[in-house]
């Protein structure tokens, strides 16, 4: 059978299917001729060594790809594709819209050219799968709250211990000002604190469940009063008065009772007997009010007795309401404020059948303290 070909030396080509077959050459032969030339196909070309080879277009710029397309080398010929995240439509590439296809994001989806990529709400952040959004927890990222932080989904909540209130940017905390939410949260006066408030009371006072004034008695712990004195407690404070309150002529009997006696022709004239009492009301009392009960002490057969005020009520603020034929009640008609102090002479007329007459009078010392507690 013929054979369509030419034998050089011991290199045997084949025109027909441009391949070549070598042997190993003979080194006592001549080098073939470098300048013969063969055919190749579209797409080759003759290398050095008298091969055909692919021509790569796209890299020799021999392609006629779009400039919005990738060319692609192939064997022999070269293909126009577009690139990732684009389709071809005719001769020209158009954007794929990612944001139409599964796998779809999870809160939002924003196309891009040739891409997309998924975002996520406020207070979410990408998963690992760069599509699914997962809840951020503020409070163990970064605290924003002043005081104490809670996790919602999504978002997060901050409250202020107690005695504090958000402020209007719901992050920080401001104090409280419990004095200024009442005027009666304390009896006598409000000190707001940071987170808290306290009561104080104003002296000889001394706060009582943290809130109410009660007056100290003096008399009881520590006062100044000597020994021929008597301590007598009254609300915020104390006096000393005398153990002995008689006045010539009057001479002392008993505790505070003075008596007048009737050997003394002084004493015609005078009271037989003087009685002294002490008592404390608090400033701004309501009124009317019976405030002190005066009674006798010894009661006679055939004898009628009456009461009046002596003295100490110029301004009228008392009133002697006769209760029983043997007593009388002081009534405080007229509001006091203190601190300051009254001397009432309450005075007991006694007259029997023969007409005679005596009285006795109850000095009463009334103190009115400071304040209405």
């Amino acid at each position: 059978m013929a054979m369509n070909g030419i034998l050089l030396g011991s290199e045997y080509q084949c025109g027909r299917n441009n391949v070549i077959r070598r042997t190993p050459a003979d080194p006592h032969r001549a080098p073939p001729n470098p300048t013969h030339q063969i055919q190749c196909a579209a797409g080759y070309e003759q290398s050095d060594h008298n091969v055909c080879q692919d021509i790569d277009e796209c890299a020799t710029g021999t392609h006629n790809c779009r400039a919005d397309q990738v060319c692609v080398n192939l064997r022999g010929s070269f293909s126009c594709q577009c690139p990732p995240g684009y389709q071809k439509r005719g001769d020209q590439c158009v954007d794929i819209d990612e944001c139409t296809l599964p796998p779809y994001c999870h809160h939002r989806c924003v196309n891009t050219p040739g891409s997309y990529y998924c975002q996520c709400n406020a207070g979410f952040q990408l998963a690992s799968n760069n599509h699914t959004c997962v809840d951020i927890n503020e409070c163990d990222a970064n605290n924003p709250c002043a005081q104490q932080c809670y996790n919602i989904l999504g978002s997060f909540i901050c409250q202020c211990n107690p005695g504090f209130e958000l402020s209007s940017d719901r992050i920080n905390c401001e104090d409280t000002d419990e004095c200024r939410t009442s005027s009666y949260i304390c009896q006598y006066q409000c000190v707001n604190e940071p987170g808290k408030f306290s009561c104080v009371c104003p002296e000889g006072y001394q706060v009582v469940g943290s809130r109410t004034c009660q007056d100290i008695n003096e008399c009881e712990t520590t006062n100044e009063c000597r020994e021929d004195e008597i301590c007598w407690n009254y609300h915020g404070g104390f006096r000393c008065y005398p153990r002995n309150p008689c006045q010539e002529p009057y001479v002392l009997t008993s505790e505070n009772r003075c008596v007048c006696p009737v050997s003394n022709t002084i004493c015609r004239e005078l009271p037989y007997s003087v009685v002294y009492k002490y008592m404390s009301i608090r400033s701004d009392r309501t009124v009317p009010s019976d405030i002190f009960q005066i009674q006798a002490t010894t009661i006679y057969p055939n004898t009628i007795n009456t009461f009046r005020i002596k003295s100490g009520n110029e301004n009228g603020e008392f009133y002697l309401r006769q209760t029983s034929a043997v007593s009388a009640m002081l009534v405080l008609v007229k509001s006091l404020s203190g601190p300051r102090e009254h001397i009432v002479d309450l005075e007991m007329l006694t007259v029997n059948s023969l007409n005679y007459r005596t009285s006795s009078v109850l000095r009463l010392t009334i103190i009115v303290g400071p304040y209405a507690f």
